[in-house]
């Protein structure tokens, strides 16, 4: 069993190639299901968040820490899904916060601007010049919020296992060549890629449960043992070390808690 992560650009047919993928392979398909989720525990209704894709850096502002907190709560949601294996994801960032994990597939699809541009005028019903205005529009957003919220650009191709043109092939021989690729043994989850998954989205609930009351929070965990470093008053760290304790042994699989407190910087 495998992951899929696909990142696309708007009307590049990458929703296609993962759902073709995902019915081929029986695998669950998920894209904006997971921004869901994470809306609700930011509490932010989820058109709002989706808007706040478009104009990332303004809308999270208006909150305090709403950059640290909206990553801790969106990689904690798509980590817990990511978890059951045999999965296809085609939403934001997926590649983001998986490049240490073995088993995961990272695509990138790309597709002509000319083809797309027909794409968009036939489905909004709009002349060229709206539809070329929209898409580069569209591009530069995505490419913004994965610079602003993950410090990634989406059109490096060092972060992605495979890119694949479909102005050179259709949306049937991108699906083979993600199949055939499947197929190799290292894309085949194994106990140790398992285990670091695991490890990995137990660090991402343990900061999600924190990042509220200590929004420079990160966490590492091994095999259920997890280390915490907050922000914090070096007069007050053994009452901090107490409250982050409680909260994180709250946290299911959490079996040990290590706190480590850094003086607040003039920064923070």
């Amino acid at each position: 069993m495998s992951i899929v992560t696909i990142s696309r650009g708007s009307y590049s047919r990458g929703r296609e190639v993962a759902e073709k993928l995902a019915a081929l392979l029986n695998y669950e398909c998920l894209s904006r299901e997971i921004i869901l989720e994470a809306s609700e525990q930011f509490n932010i209704p989820e058109i709002k968040l989706v808007r706040a894709i478009h104009d990332a850096p303004s809308i999270l502002d208006r909150f305090t820490y709403g950059k640290e907190r909206y990553i801790a709560f969106f990689r904690a949601a798509l980590l817990k899904r990511l978890q059951k294996d045999s999965l296809i994801y085609h939403g934001l960032a997926g590649h983001a916060f998986l490049q240490k994990i073995p088993h995961v597939l990272k695509v990138r699809i790309m597709a002509n601007l000319e083809d797309r541009i027909k794409e968009e005028m036939k489905r909004e019903r709009i002349s060229a010049d709206q539809a070329r205005h929209i898409l580069v529009k569209d591009d530069a957003e995505r490419r913004k919020w994965s610079m602003t919220l993950y410090g990634l650009d989406t059109w490096d191709q060092r972060f992605y296992d495979m890119t694949l043109h479909l102005d050179t092939m259709d949306v049937d021989d991108a699906v083979s060549i993600i199949l055939c690729s499947l197929n190799s043994p290292c894309f085949q989850t194994t106990p140790e890629s398992t285990e670091r998954l695991e490890d990995l989205c137990l660090s991402a609930q343990v900061e999600a449960a924190l990042v509220r009351d200590f929004p420079k929070v990160t966490a590492d965990a091994r095999n259920g043992v997890v280390y915490v470093s907050v922000r914090g008053s070096l007069v007050d760290e053994k009452g901090i070390s107490r409250k982050v304790k409680r909260m994180v042994e709250k946290v299911d699989e959490v079996k040990k808690v290590h706190v480590n407190i850094v003086a607040h910087s003039i920064q923070d």
